[in-house]
């Protein structure tokens, strides 16, 4: 029984894949791997309004971090020079959605809204990944090992924010935090370049503007 030769996709034929993937993140309906919502088990939660609130920002916080790496992945993966890190790219754009799909319904849980602004963090993150793949791979994943280290130290703070009875959104973020950390050793495994310092404070810089304004809109 013969093999068949596994199919080369062009620059185009990537370039459409990722059209169908901004869409899908912005408007939602990624299928991602299907593994069962962390909040199995837990019973929602009482929440004053004031807590309520404030839970809703930070998971819309959350959410919008999932959509800049999903853009990051993918923009990456468009110009990643080899194979093996592109696949990569693409299995750890796999790994974020479900992070995705229980932001988004720990929001509804919470009568809340993702973030308006949410097209707008895609696009921007979806060119720093392509310039960044085009820069280099080392480069790609040192923005990926950085990138994933912020979104540990975002998480670990809201954690420590949460009103103690809401373990559903406790749940979430300890699950996302342990996937993060394994995303930034795996890309520092697979030889990620330690980013110049400014850069680095660049990122930090643009992610404080993201936070502050998804918190709200």
């Amino acid at each position: 029984m013969g093999t068949h030769p596994q199919r080369r996709y062009s620059l185009f034929d990537r370039l459409i894949g990722q059209a169908d993937n901004a869409l899908r993140t912005v408007a939602g309906g990624h299928p991602g791997t299907q593994r069962p919502n962390p909040t199995a088990g837990t019973e929602i939660p009482p929440l004053a309004p004031a807590e309520r609130r404030h839970v809703a920002g930070l998971m819309r916080v959350n959410h919008t971090g999932e959509v800049c790496a999903q853009a990051l992945y993918q923009g990456q993966a468009v110009t990643a020079r080899l194979p093996r890190i592109r696949r990569q790219m693409e299995v750890s754009a796999q790994e974020e959605e479900d992070h995705l799909h229980w932001c988004e319904q720990r929001l509804q849980e919470l009568g809340s809204h993702t973030s308006l602004l949410n097209p707008v963090w895609y696009s921007l993150s979806f060119g720093i990944g392509a310039v960044a793949g085009a820069i280099g791979d080392r480069w790609s994943l040192g923005f990926v090992e950085e990138t994933e280290k912020q979104v540990c130290r975002h998480l670990e703070s809201h954690m420590a924010q949460l009103p103690p009875q809401d373990q559903r959104s406790l749940r979430i973020l300890e699950q996302m935090h342990t996937d993060e950390a394994q995303h930034a050793t795996t890309a520092h495994k697979a030889g990620a370049m330690d980013l110049p310092f400014p850069v680095k404070k660049l990122m930090q810089a643009v992610a404080k503007v993201m936070t502050e304004t998804a918190y709200r809109v």
